[in-house]
């Protein structure tokens, strides 16, 4: 008996987005406690090209060959013994297995069933596929690992991005008072979404606009102009700056330490419950998605190389299946 296949986007060696093809490979199967998931769209992150140039994950991951891909939005195609939190035909969405890899670059996917929710009801399966590593990450940074409460104040760097769109959306829901940094083009859409206040990193120093804040999530990165390190200065005495793409170094600790603030390095992971409030949120139309692009599966690499400008407003998805 032939083992069933499935068209995924494989890559056999790091390099730019031409590593990236399309072929046929075995279509998992679900073990206990599994679901098998019929992948309907794949959000693009750039995780996933940092992890197919040879960073990002790639350590986690080892050498091609590899399916990249975390974000899914899809349908319960079956369900291995044990499971009862879904059953097939249930439209779930998810970040399976981050950082090991989950193959979201693929008609299928297999996964723990609790590390898929319900997808939100008002989003199809392309919105939905946007949502749930820019969403954790965003959340998890701000609610589990700050504590954002009422009445505080966080600058969120790179606002119109697909974390920071959704985190200035989150902040705002908490009750604190939002500051972003973003390019002037994105400036109204961030206010619409509940930023008080957007700099324009390109024409202004956002520690010379912003004021003293109690939390920083940073989304950027030192090699980029400083940015963690500069924002130790708008931090209030005993603020946190939570360092997302490139974790703390001894030297930004150590400046940490000489301001009086505080810093956190940070990795998203799996999280049906907050997924599930997300959903909710969504549904209730507190929270917005926005999806720049999509892309059929075997343009990938278009995905990538549009995703690699840093321009891109909101989130890039793959649509697997119609």
């Amino acid at each position: 008996m032939s083992t069933p296949t499935m068209r995924a986007v494989v890559q056999d060696a790091f390099g730019g987005p031409e590593v990236l093809r399309v072929a046929d490979v075995p279509r998992p199967e679900p073990l206990p406690t599994e679901v098998l998931v019929r992948v309907r769209a794949a959000g693009v992150n750039p995780v996933d090209w940092k992890t197919r140039s040879g960073s990002g994950m790639a350590g986690v991951l080892g050498a091609p060959p590899f399916v990249l891909g975390w974000d899914v939005s899809g349908v319960v195609e079956e369900v291995g013994f044990g499971v009862t939190t879904l059953r097939p035909g249930d439209e779930v969405y998810g970040m399976p297995w981050f950082p090991r890899q989950a193959g979201g670059y693929a008609e299928y996917v297999t996964a723990p069933a609790r590390q898929f929710a319900r997808k939100p009801a008002r989003l199809d399966h392309e919105e939905a596929a946007a949502v749930p590593l820019a969403a954790l990450t965003a959340w998890q940074a701000l609610v589990d690992t700050a504590g954002l409460q009422a009445g505080q104040r966080v600058l969120v760097h790179a606002a119109a991005g697909g974390v920071g769109h959704l985190a200035v959306q989150f902040a705002r829901h908490l009750g604190a008072t939002v500051v972003g940094t973003a390019r002037a083009e994105r400036h109204a859409w961030l206010t619409e979404l509940g930023a008080e206040q957007v700099i324009d990193h390109t024409t202004a120093r956002f520690e010379d606009e912003a004021g003293k804040v109690d939390v920083v999530l940073d989304l950027v990165g030192d090699d980029h102009d400083r940015t963690a390190t500069r924002s130790l200065g708008v931090l209030r005495p005993g603020g946190l700056l939570v360092a997302v793409p490139a974790g703390v170094s001894p030297e930004l600790r150590a400046a940490a330490d000489e301001s009086g603030v505080r810093t956190s390095p940070f990795l998203v992971e799996p999280d049906a419950p907050a997924l599930t409030r997300v959903a909710e949120l969504i549904d209730a139309g507190d929270v917005r998605v926005a999806v720049e692009d999509v892309f059929p599966l075997d343009r990938a690499a278009d995905a990538h190389t549009r995703g690699e400008t840093g321009r891109t407003r909101g989130k890039l998805v793959l649509r697997v299946a119609p």
